[in-house]
């Protein structure tokens, strides 16, 4: 198959949906079909244009096998709500010439647009109307609704009118998948037919992200005792997540230096977090940059508990992908999340980790103190259990690719 993927975000970066599309990219050219993706320069999660890609307006690269366009746009230094809409703009102006010139070349059976943004789906849409492909749109989070759940567009008009157009191009969609029930539960809401409907959750690549010991770990490195305890977050440090909790709660451990409060990641929170923990004189909070992939397992495996902490707006429109790594590593997570959201419901059906209630450093200092006092192996055992039979990352691709076979009525040479 020929598959045009239309997305914000792509390889090289290092987490949330460019890593991805990025994999998703690499797999589908690994199995022989011809892969292009439009997308923008490397920016997420640092909100930096990556050095090697400074001073480039359009242009074109070879990454595993895809073929890479990269268009310009605008990345603000610091992230607000008008200024994120002015980013994402920015993306759409950098892709029209491009999309014009892909009209002009060979045609793609698949389109695959990853949302958000949303918006990008135009372009998408337009390609497969005018040039007879199949379209497909996968979301990675519901743009719209999360926008007015976090009260980010109170405007009704201006709300309707973005619902509006999230409609028509779910309807011109061949198939419309998600990745987490409640994503799924929403989606048919909205009207589209389960019979269009494809569960995509994120996978984890279980032969890489594995149990490794402690030895193996970066605690050498970092300086960190085998018996001491780290508690571990690791991804973005974005200003609405509410990270403040981490620092209030490992006040509460003041009087233990045993336990090492582990940040890595960067986001408009970075500074202000680091500020707070400065301020109050906790030394056992301490402040790496993300780690590349290749030490992704020896970072898990530095921590004796994970956080995944989510707002109580967010924690059923999103499955954080941290998630998928710390299960696959074997990890204990402490996790936020609201009774009937399809993320605590999976946590507490499988039993693999403690949950928390949301946006509260009591809770997270409570589920602390037990994850700290209790043998964590059952908890382990069951995490690597469960991505192994539910993330697996080809398991997950293959399953998706013979949903785009059947859409394409193209059969596959074996």
């Amino acid at each position: 198959m020929r598959i045009l993927i239309f997305g914000i975000n792509y390889s090289p970066e290092l987490t949330g949906i460019g890593k991805y599309t990025g994999e998703m990219g690499a797999w589908f050219a690994a199995q022989g079909h011809d892969v292009a993706v439009v997308t923008a320069k490397p920016y997420y999660p640092e909100w930096k244009i990556h050095q090697a890609y400074k001073g480039t307006g359009w242009t074109t690269e070879k990454i595993a096998g895809v073929t890479v366009y990269r268009v310009p746009l605008y990345v603000p230094k610091r992230v607000t709500a008008k200024k994120r809409i002015l980013h994402e703009f920015s993306f759409l102006a950098g892709v029209s010439p491009k999309w014009f010139g892909l009209l002009l070349k060979k045609r793609y059976d698949i389109v695959i647009n990853i949302t958000p943004p949303f918006h990008l789906g135009f372009f998408a849409a337009s390609y497969a109307k005018l040039r007879g492909a199949k379209l497909i749109t996968h979301i990675q989070d519901l743009q719209v609704d999360a926008a007015k759940e976090l009260g980010m567009i109170n405007n009704k008009k201006a709300l309707d009118l973005l619902f509006k157009a999230e409609k028509y191009l779910l309807d011109k969609s061949h198939a419309v998948s998600s990745i987490s029930l409640g994503m799924k539960k929403k989606i048919l809401a909205k009207g589209v037919p389960e019979s269009k409907y494809v569960m995509f959750p994120n996978w984890v690549d279980e032969d890489v992200i594995k149990p490794l010991t402690r030895e193996d770990s970066l605690r050498n490195e970092w300086g960190i005792p085998m018996e001491d305890r780290v508690v571990l977050y690791s991804g973005n440090l974005g200003e609405k997540q509410g990270l403040e909790i981490i620092i209030n709660a490992a006040e509460r451990f003041r009087d233990r230096p045993n336990v090492h409060f582990i940040i890595c990641g960067s986001g408009g929170a970075r500074d202000r977090l680091k500020d707070m923990a400065d301020r109050a004189g906790l030394r056992q909070v301490q402040f790496y940059p993300l780690q590349p992939y290749e030490k992704l397992p020896a970072l898990l495996a530095t921590a004796d508990v994970h956080l995944v902490l989510q707002k109580k707006s967010a924690s059923d429109l999103v499955m954080p992908s941290k998630l998928t790594g710390i299960l696959a590593a074997g990890g204990c997570a402490i996790v936020s999340a609201v009774p009937g959201t399809s993320l605590h419901d999976i946590m507490y059906m499988h039993q693999l980790g403690i949950l928390i209630e949301p946006e509260s450093a009591e809770a997270l200092a409570t589920g602390l103190q037990q994850a700290l006092n209790e043998d964590l192996t059952p908890f382990r055992e069951r995490a690597r259990q469960y991505a192994e039979r539910f993330l697996s990352k080809d398991q997950l691709l293959k399953e998706f690719e013979r949903h785009l076979v059947k859409l394409t009525t193209y059969e596959k040479q074996t």
